[in-house]
């Protein structure tokens, strides 16, 4: 083994800020997910709306890229893209998805999983007008995914909708929400030793089940 690699697989930590226990657990897991969202908020960490989407192809093969949570309610979990991107195409032939949250500061995880499905056009028309001119600029000039020669093709085509759209641009049409319908949460708080809390709620009958599992 290397050196670098002696030092990769040293690198360690004591997890103990917190425990995760069922009596101190909501039932309901968006409860408990709205909870330490909210914590998250409180605590100031560094963009804690920010999730990992994991997608698959239709050749099997796994994706994942992190985006932003901008919604969640008892409909599901809601982040805005590119529908002709990557995981918009993959979303396309497999509707179904990942989201992980990773708090480092306070020690945690959540894990979702569920079928996903396009927001409706009035909330995506919605949440664009609510964006900063740039960025709906942006999602015209952007072909996300795709291959470009350089930045420089970027910027031009910024300059060009910013020119065409002034201070209106409407939304595209390629571009909107998509909202994932929970079937199945985790919880993981960190603990000491590598005993590490594990909450898992999966859908049953139309109840929740929640069950801990060895870390």
């Amino acid at each position: 083994m290397s050196d670098k690699s002696r030092e990769i697989a040293n690198l360690r930590k004591s997890y103990e800020r917190d425990e995760l226990d069922e009596t101190a657990s909501a039932a309901d897991p968006l409860r408990q997910f709205e909870h330490w969202f909210q914590q998250a908020l409180s605590a100031e960490l560094p963009e804690p709306n920010a999730m990992t989407v994991a997608t698959v192809a239709a050749d099997g093969r796994p994706s994942t890229r992190v985006v932003l949570i901008k919604g969640y309610d008892a409909r599901g979990i809601v982040w805005y893209t590119n529908y002709d991107s990557r995981k918009g195409r993959e979303l396309a032939g497999n509707p179904f998805a990942a989201l992980q949250f990773h708090w480092v500061e306070l020690e945690r995880v959540v894990r979702i999983e569920g079928r996903v499905e396009k927001v409706s056009a009035e909330e995506s028309d919605a949440y664009f007008q609510s964006r900063p001119l740039d960025s709906r600029i942006g999602a015209w000039a952007s072909q996300q995914s795709q291959v470009i020669e350089s930045r420089a093709v970027l910027v031009a085509n910024a300059a060009r909708y910013g020119a065409q759209f002034l201070l209106q641009p409407p939304r595209p049409p390629h571009w909107g929400g998509f909202r994932l319908v929970p079937d199945r949460w985790e919880f993981w708080q960190g603990r000491k030793s590598r005993l590490h809390d594990r909450l898992r709620y999966r859908l049953e009958a139309g109840q929740w089940v929640r069950e801990r599992l060895a870390p």
